[in-house]
Formats: C-alpha cells, structure tokens, sequence
C-alpha cells in the first residue's frame, strides 16, 4: 500500500467512526475514540454538552429512567440544570430511543417499546 493510499484509508476510517447527526433541538456525535457527545444544536458552549464514554453509557442511563421519565429523572453523574432537558429531548428525538414527548411543561418523555429498566 502506498502512503498515499493509506492517507486515503486512514481519512475514509476516520470518517466512517466520527459521525454527528443533527436533529430539532439537540445533535449527537460519535467520535473516533469511542466516545459520545449529546449537545444543544447550534450551541458552541461546553455547558450545553455531555460527553458520555461509550453509547453504551448513554443507553444505561435511559434504560435506568423509569417508563415515563422528566428532566429531574435524569440524575447521572455530571448531568445537572439545562443538559437533563437537553438529554430528555435527545432521546425523544433520536431514534435509537423509542420514546415520545409527552409534556413540553413539565419536560415529559414516555418509553413506547419494552424496558428494561
């Protein structure tokens, strides 16, 4: 393999492990190292981000929130204030969650498919 087309694997790798998907309100991004950032669409401050290790720790906290959940279920180590609201609507509009907004006041969520927490 030439260095030229290991540049042009190593991009075309590089690409295929860092993804952002952008929905109405929140944007979610898979980066190379494994890890998973949930933030504010259209927000460039850290304070409206979580940065969880892996998806899989992301699917943990939504799989221990009870079926019908509100911002203030969502207590998970560094998740305070705006980003429990910022979580709620991430996983009512990402569909690797199947839930549904139930309530804009209180921020109001419900699980549709079989739980498991």
């Amino acid at each position: 393999m030439t260095r030229s087309e290991a540049r042009q694997l190593r991009t075309a790798l590089s690409d295929a492990l860092t993804e952002r998907r952008e929905f109405v309100r929140t944007a979610g991004t898979y980066r190379e190292d494994g890890a998973y950032v949930v933030e504010r669409r259209g927000v460039e401050s850290a304070g409206h981000r979580k940065v969880f290790e892996s998806t899989d720790e992301c699917r943990c906290l939504y799989d221990r929130l009870p079926e019908e959940f509100t911002a203030d279920d969502v207590r998970h180590a560094g998740v305070t204030g705006g980003r429990r609201h910022m979580l709620v609507w991430h996983f009512v509009e990402h569909d690797a969650f199947d839930c549904e907004l139930v309530s804009r006041q209180p921020l109001t969520a419900r699980k549709e498919g079989p739980t498991n927490g």
